[in-house]
């Protein structure tokens, strides 16, 4: 499929006219002499030599310039010829890509994971290989709070503390206790314990995400059955299906700001959110839910749309179900490399020319590519900025489309799947080297969760 991007005209690289070539002047041959005296032109002929030298000392200089630059000028800022063929267009942009140092990434000080049996919190620090449940002592739902943040979770939902008597441990299970005066991300907060003196654990669960109960096995390019993405909604103004979005909670949904930005003058009671939909036509005989308020980054640019994200908060809860269901976010510190294998999905237009679009959901799977090649004089020559990363081919096999706004670049976490990517903008759809860009959602994680927490349910 051909899935892209902006609902307004794709972004291109803009180019400034060049101003006219040197002039070149000409005597006619019925332009009239005139006479001069010998002084004259003696005088004449020493300014005409005058300017002649000053003329020859530019012409020097310009020509010793467009040499140096010539010399100095990186090969891969040189233009690509037209009649290459993509797959020496490929191997050059992949070549630069490959002088990319890749750091190993280094274990985070401290990291959390929640049993699914019995949702026992348990902590590793970077320094004590086994993982180590959680005394109850030093506890607070503030630090629950931010435990499921740092996982990808929007939300808090229980926390107690579990008698040690009322669970099976093995004989060499270790415990972890939170000191009262430090912070909990914090390597020097958690002291390790034989035993927990309260003789209890923490035992905490947060919102669900990221789960597809009814996950069909359809290849990428084909329509999607439901269930396939729960997370995946509409996004209309009235009637007109305007952007795609991601559930992130019953009250709140994620999409593009840029989708908010063109009908910024738009009612607000008019826009809806559809979620469970396969079908684009179904939009008009379903009722859907109203939003409330939309709430676009403050520092989005409409002009190379930076911060390109917006939240929009419901009027009335989703109704959860094997069909409607959140995405989670990114884990903190957590990095998809490139390579990764993700998927886009969408009711955009299918094909390049922008004449089609699919009445059904669509989806395909792209890999993450390096911000550094998307940036290379063969893609988006330094356009993608830190809030943005890229997705796609470089032969242009699969993209997302015009249509496709705001909608999920999501990656597989084991069996959670979590939002990488916002659909925004690209260079046509599905074009050799120009791949679909993307808001890059773990950039935004502390913007979003200030911005739900006050009115989460």
């Amino acid at each position: 499929m051909s899935l892209m991007l902006d609902d307004q005209a794709p972004v291109e690289a803009q180019y400034a006219e060049e101003g006219p070539g040197p002039g070149i002047f000409r005597t006619e041959p019925g332009d009239q002499q005139h006479p001069v005296s010998q002084a004259g032109r003696w005088c004449s002929l020493r300014r005409g030599c005058a300017v002649l030298g000053a003329l020859g000392l530019l012409a020097g200089v310009g020509v010793g310039s467009w040499l140096l630059v010539l010399y100095l000028w990186p090969a891969a800022s040189q233009p690509i010829s037209g009649t290459l063929q993509d797959e020496e267009i490929s191997l050059s942009c992949s070549e630069e890509s490959s002088e990319e140092a890749l750091l190993p990434a280094l274990p985070e000080t401290v990291s959390f994971r929640i049993s699914s049996k019995d949702f026992l919190l348990e902590v590793q620090v970077r320094d004590w290989p086994r993982w180590l449940l959680v005394c109850h002592e030093g506890w607070s739902p503030a630090l629950g709070l931010q435990i499921c943040w740092s996982l990808g979770h929007l939300r808090l939902t229980h926390h107690k503390g579990v008698n040690l008597s009322d669970i099976t441990l093995n004989s060499s299970q270790e415990f972890a206790q939170l000191s009262p005066t430090l912070e909990g991300f914090l390597e020097e907060a958690w002291q390790p314990r034989n035993n927990c003196t309260s003789g209890r654990v923490v035992s905490l669960r947060c919102s669900e995400c990221g789960a597809r109960p009814l996950a069909s096995r359809i290849v990428g390019g084909q329509a999607v059955a439901p269930g396939r993405w729960p997370w995946q909604v509409i996004v209309a103004l009235g009637f007109r299906h305007t952007c795609g979005g991601s559930v992130l909670a019953p009250h709140w949904v994620v999409t593009a700001a840029h989708c908010m930005h063109s009908f910024r003058l738009s009612r607000l009671s008019s826009w809806r959110v559809h979620a469970e939909l396969v079908s684009h036509s179904a939009v008009r005989s379903h009722q859907g839910a109203v939003v409330e308020r939309i709430i676009s980054h403050p520092l989005y640019s409409a002009q190379n749309h930076d911060y390109d994200i917006a939240l929009l908060r419901l009027r009335t809860p989703l109704n959860f179900s094997d069909t409607v269901g959140a995405v989670c976010l990114p884990a903190k510190e957590q990095h998809f490399p490139k390579g990764s294998q993700c998927w886009v999905s969408g009711w955009g237009h299918t094909d390049p020319s922008h004449t089609y679009s699919s009445d059904m959901l669509q989806d395909t799977v792209v890999p993450l590519l390096s911000t550094q090649l998307c940036n290379s004089s063969c893609m988006y020559s330094g356009a993608l900025t830190p809030r943005m990363l890229c997705a796609g081919y470089l032969d242009g096999r699969a993209d997302a489309c015009q249509g496709d706004s705001g909608g999920p670049l999501v990656c597989p976490d084991g069996d959670t799947w979590r939002l990488v990517g916002v659909v925004s903008w690209g260079r046509g759809c599905a074009e050799p080297n120009h791949p679909g860009v993307y808001a890059k959602v773990a950039e935004f994680l502390d913007w979003i969760h200030d911005t739900a927490q006050d009115s989460l349910l």
